[in-house]
């Protein structure tokens, strides 16, 4: 009996050491696949939630929940300008919306330079930042780059006319084409806000967004003479300098200067001899 107890005991024992053995081999494998883990979390990147169009958004559509939802995005990489908020996205105690003012493509980041503020229209007004003022400038397939403008691009405004200054052609140079403006900004073309124009389409006129001066200046241009539009390179940031160019220096042709020709004026004189002296005297010429 007492032989039987003792192995009882012993293969209690011998259990024990391998649920013991077994549990620790468990623990430390978790704990290795925990410290995996670990690492794997401290290498993601950290995300926001930003809110994102559900669908294709064309412009002047009403912006609705509907329409948009929130997806993680690289904390690192969130565009300037996103709505992290759906309060500041969607106002509580307001049934006012905004309104898409540029073509947002689906999962794209609804930003709020492409939406109006809650209630606004997407009239030219909201496209004017202060102190600028709207004008529209009268362009054909030639002044207007062959239809290729859209809203939201730059141009440069050349202007083309004969400079008179009191009645004169000024160095005789005939017409002249001068730079006037450079990188200003359309906001419309025709009668459209919207850049959502798919095909070149020759416009009768653009609308720009300019300082008052700057109307003025086009305003005398636009009726003096003819404007002509260059399109600037959408990365493009450098500013055109002074350009003014006439028929002769096109032609490589160096202008003349006229030399007036003065006839020197006779004088008739006669000598009268006073002692050493010698004295000169003019008299009218007789013929």
């Amino acid at each position: 009996m007492r032989m039987l107890f003792g192995l009882v005991l012993l293969a209690g024992i011998a259990l024990a050491g391998g649920a013991v053995y077994l549990a620790k081999s468990r623990i430390g494998e978790y704990q290795m696949a925990n410290a995996q883990a670990q690492a794997a979390l401290a290498q993601i990147v950290p995300t926001v939630n930003v809110f994102v169009a559900d669908k294709s958004l064309k412009y002047g559509q009403q912006l609705t929940r509907d329409d948009v939802r929130q997806v993680a995005w690289p904390q690192n990489a969130v565009p300037e300008g996103t709505f992290l908020d759906e309060a500041t996205l969607f106002p509580e105690n307001s049934d006012q919306l905004r309104v898409v003012l540029r073509a947002i493509e689906k999962d794209e980041a609804i930003m709020a330079v492409k939406v109006t503020e809650p209630g606004q229209d997407t009239g030219l007004t909201s496209r004017l930042e202060r102190g600028t003022r709207a004008f529209t400038i009268m362009v054909d397939a030639y002044s207007g780059v062959s239809g290729f403008l859209r809203p939201g691009d730059r141009v440069d405004v050349y202007w083309t006319g004969r400079i008179n200054l009191d009645g004169a052609n000024q160095n005789g140079s005939g017409d002249v084409t001068k730079l006037i403006e450079a990188g200003i900004q359309l906001i419309a073309i025709d009668q459209s806000a919207g850049g959502e124009r798919s095909e070149a389409e020759i416009a009768q006129t653009v609308t720009v967004a300019v300082k008052p001066g700057q109307v003025a200046a086009l305003a005398q241009a636009q009726s003096t003479g003819k404007l002509s539009l260059s399109l600037v390179g959408a990365e493009d940031d450098t500013v055109a300098s002074s350009i003014e160019v006439d028929q002769r220096k096109l032609l490589g042709i160096q202008a003349k200067t006229a030399q007036a020709v003065v006839e020197k004026e006779r004088v008739c004189t006669i000598r009268t001899r006073r002692g050493a002296e010698v004295m000169e005297i003019p008299i009218p010429c007789t013929n």
